[in-house]
């Protein structure tokens, strides 16, 4: 990390770069190729960056320092990464997603670790996610708002989609922001704060619902309970939250789609599906157990498995843990549960540690881990350009609480004042 000269000086021409390359995130879906290589929109957001980054660095009298709790297993995880890259059928699109979805997205956590040094830089970044979810639900909710008044939404099918391919890519995206924007609104004592997440949230929440996706309903459920547990007032928040999940379970759409999850004579139900590729995903990994299939190989890997019995095509196992033990071997999995384990460590400690200002930061964060194992257990919650880059984002965020603001109990560092937990703080903090 970086050492201050001021609380919260430095580095201003990055925060901006970074707060449009978070805004930016479900960008990546615009493609083009520099000669050969092919590159996205968020890829050169990323690039430039880090290259705004280093110059500043550079010109300022800052001394690095890369030690964090993340900072090991994130160097293994390239390393099981590169690894994976070798195993991979096709390396040059292994080499691809290796820089896409490891490379870039930790280099950009390193950076906001550094420049986020107060809670309303912090604010800044995840601003910006905000306004990249905000561009990426309103088209999809008024497409599938369309297909509803024109009657032609079939919930045994796909949802219609924009931008995106997939309504569950719409999903994972928003649920990580709705548990950050979620925790604001409720702890937050700025009141702009809490504004502007209402605001996020009236329209991201809607469209996460109208995916219809079911992995989505759980995540959010996850996040609503755990939003209603951290708070003082945990028994009306969990009779209400249970009081609006039923009368959203009662909508027409809704209550179709739940009704497919209940019947598992239909093959459009999701553990029907899901639980035959995991089958088959298992038999392919017993004979690929340390390597998987390596990054992009896994449609390649696992066809001999599959194939003869179906015509659908995955590229991916579509749960957490098949995911990362395909993609990158045993090692990488174990490396990702190093990862995820640092993560919860760091947010829960500076939830309950921090200052008031940075605390509902922390608790979004932890949340937003909370919402992606969740969703994770049906489907892929990292390897998509998105999906890697706003992990890293928000442990980035979780970790620049952490390095740059004092804890409750300790005093203030130089240039920061010090801050005691008001009552109001107390209160809101979990039992």
């Amino acid at each position: 990390m970086v050492t201050p000269t001021a609380r919260g000086g430095g580095y201003p021409v990055s925060l901006i770069a970074a707060a449009l390359t978070c805004a930016l995130a479900p960008a990546y879906t615009v493609r083009w190729h520099w000669g050969p290589l092919p590159t996205t929109l968020l890829e050169n957001a990323i690039l430039v960056t880090v290259v705004v980054f280093f110059v500043e660095t550079y010109l300022g009298p800052r001394t690095l320092q890369w030690r964090t709790p993340l900072t090991y297993p994130a160097l293994l995880f390239l390393v099981t990464g590169a690894i994976a890259v070798i195993a991979a059928p096709d390396r040059r699109a292994g080499l691809g997603l290796y820089r896409a979805y490891l490379i870039e997205p930790i280099a950009f956590f390193f950076v906001v670790g550094t420049i986020a040094r107060t809670a309303e830089r912090a604010l800044i970044l995840a601003l910006g996610l905000g306004v990249g979810a905000i561009g990426l639900s309103i088209p999809n909710a008024l497409v599938v708002l369309d297909a509803i008044r024109h009657h032609t939404l079939n919930v045994a099918s796909q949802t219609p989609v924009r931008i995106y391919l997939t309504a569950n890519a719409v999903a994972l995206f928003l649920e990580p922001l709705i548990a950050l924007g979620g925790s604001l609104l409720l702890f937050s004592r700025n009141t702009r704060v809490r504004i502007v997440s209402l605001v996020v949230l009236l329209v991201i929440v809607p469209t996460e619902i109208l995916t219809l996706s079911r992995g989505g309903y759980l995540a959010l459920a996850g996040i609503t309970v755990g939003l209603a547990l951290a708070h003082r007032h945990r028994w009306w928040l969990l009779a209400a939250g249970a009081v609006a999940g039923v009368a959203l379970s009662r909508i027409p759409s809704i209550a179709a789609r739940l009704a497919v999850e209940v019947n598992l004579s239909n093959g459009s139900n999701t553990l029907v599906g899901r639980s035959q590729l995991w089958k088959y995903t298992l038999q392919m990994l017993r004979d690929h157990p340390l390597f998987g299939a390596g990054l992009s190989g896994f449609t390649a890997t696992l066809a001999p498995y599959w194939n003869a019995t179906h015509t659908d095509r995955f590229i991916d196992p579509h749960n957490i843990v098949l995911n990362f033990w395909s993609e990158t071997g045993l090692l990488g999995l174990f490396v990702f549960a190093w990862i995820m384990f640092a993560a919860f460590r760091l947010s829960w400690r500076g939830w309950r540690g921090s200052a008031s200002t940075w605390g509902p930061i922390h608790l979004g964060v932890f949340l937003a881990l909370v919402a992606i194992v969740i969703h994770g257990l049906v489907d892929v919650p990292y390897f998509k350009n998105d999906l890697s880059f706003q992990f890293w984002t928000i442990l980035g965020i979780t970790w620049a609480g952490t390095r740059w603001a004092p804890t409750l109990n300790e005093p203030a560092t130089t240039g920061s004042p010090t801050r005691t937990p008001s009552s109001s703080s107390v209160q809101s903090a979990p039992s």
